[in-house]
């Protein structure tokens, strides 16, 4: 990968990293409701979730998707369901205790983040539409696929890192669970918007 072209690539995800959507709104929560280093389970699958992507991308799923249409839209209704119910447990989960906040399995935080991410359309337009450009395919895949990888987990972690570092000094500053109850429910009805937006952007670009 050209190093100019590695430059424009980080700068499209680091953006895309520090831009609220459903991954972010995720991780921030969580960060509210558990405390930072909780917080870090769902930011892992979320970046472990990319590397499915990455790595679709690599072998050729937007073509696929072209050539089956009915199972892509069928996989974004599938998407915003997902999200929707996540956005329903953030919003009406559990009583929100922030003097006393034990966490729920580790590995069930992550399971949500890979779930999310793999069924978030925010990622299907980065992932699905934007990262097959960036390949060349007149040079080897495989360095390029590492790089993208690392440049994108990089990316991603930073983004989640700061938000979350944020949400749980927040979290700390305002001890209260009414603020913390309406700020669930907003972020619950970003997350909808955000992904319903991102189907709307391929909606858009392929007219399905």
């Amino acid at each position: 990968m050209d190093i100019w072209v590695w430059a424009n690539f980080t700068l499209l995800f680091l953006a895309g990293g520090l831009t609220p959507g459903p991954a972010v709104i995720l991780v921030t929560t969580a960060s509210i409701r558990y405390g930072f280093w909780a917080s870090m389970a769902p930011a892992a699958g979320i970046c472990a979730a990319n590397l499915v992507w990455i790595s679709l991308a690599a072998s050729g799923v937007a073509v696929v998707a072209k050539a089956f249409p009915e199972a892509f839209l069928a996989f974004k209704i599938a998407g915003i369901a997902f999200i929707v119910w996540l956005a329903w447990r953030t919003a009406f989960g559990a009583p929100v205790d922030l003097l006393r906040r034990d966490p729920p399995p580790r590995r069930k935080l992550f399971a949500h983040g890979v779930g999310l991410q793999l069924a978030n359309p925010n990622a299907l337009v980065y992932f699905g539409g934007l990262l097959p450009t960036y390949f060349n395919p007149d040079h080897d895949m495989i360095p390029q696929v590492l790089i993208s990888m690392a440049t994108v987990t990089v990316c991603e972690m930073f983004g989640l890192v700061v938000y979350a570092s944020s949400a749980d000094m927040l979290a700390r500053r305002f001890q209260s669970t009414s603020f913390a109850h309406g700020f669930f429910r907003i972020a619950a009805l970003a997350m909808v918007i955000s992904a319903g937006f991102a189907v709307y952007l391929t909606w858009a670009a392929t007219g399905r």
